[in-house]
């Protein structure tokens, strides 16, 4: 393999000044989130998810599913070792990175878990595949082979079969949404010479605040 310190990307002119800042984090993700989107992102709401659990601190990627006021929205098995780890510790991080325009965003905060009923909207709205599926893995649990989920996979088809309903595949009791509440949201954009642009909004008492809320931020240059 080539030696990764001898790669070098040119993040170019591209400046993010405090004049440019939207009035609050959602209007300033939404904006962002967009031009992402319209550069070409192949899948721009995929995010890293950070938790520390019992066995310590672990990173995987995970979608992005809403994002308003009260903060942004993932759906998950939470019998999975991330759900596990937000029962442990609730405190969180995400990270949307957008390589097409040289940006990322940082979020810190707060998980809690959605109301069933907001839960069960969203898993309607899913294919019947994923809906299968949410069915079929016992999500972070070791499994003797791929042949063995496979099987598991065509008895749920038999037993839920594809009525072209929404109601032809119940969300199972195990599987549900977690909304991640902000206390500080970094909106970063890459430069030249890696003088890179960093302003951070801070919920101005340290809790989390309601992303719309622009009296509830303050915002902070951070050095690249």
């Amino acid at each position: 393999m080539e030696d990764p310190a001898r790669r070098r990307v040119d993040y170019g002119e591209r400046s993010f000044d405090e004049d440019d800042l939207a009035a609050h984090p959602l209007a300033q993700f939404e904006r962002w989130y967009s031009a992402a989107v319209a550069s070409g992102e192949p899948e721009p709401n995929a995010m890293a998810l950070s938790t520390h659990g019992p066995d310590g601190v672990s990173s995987r990627t995970v979608l992005l599913k809403g994002v308003d006021g009260r903060g942004f929205v993932l759906y998950t098995n939470q019998r999975s070792r991330k759900a596990l780890a937000i029962a442990h510790d609730p405190r969180v991080a995400l990270l949307l990175v957008w390589h097409g325009t040289h940006r990322q965003v940082a979020v810190r905060g707060t998980a809690e878990v959605l109301p069933r009923a907001e839960t069960e909207a969203y898993f309607a709205s899913r294919p019947y595949g994923s809906r299968i599926g949410a069915w079929a893995s016992e999500q972070s649990r070791p499994i003797t082979s791929p042949a063995e989920l496979r099987e598991r996979e065509a008895e749920l088809r038999r037993r839920f079969p594809d009525t072209g309903s929404a109601g032809d595949v119940p969300a199972p009791p195990h599987w549900g949404g977690y909304l991640v509440r902000a206390h500080e949201v970094e909106f970063w954009q890459g430069r030249t010479s890696r003088l890179h642009d960093r302003l951070v909004l801070v919920s101005r008492d340290g809790s989390p605040a309601a992303l719309d809320d622009a009296a509830a931020w303050r915002t902070e240059r951070r050095q690249p």
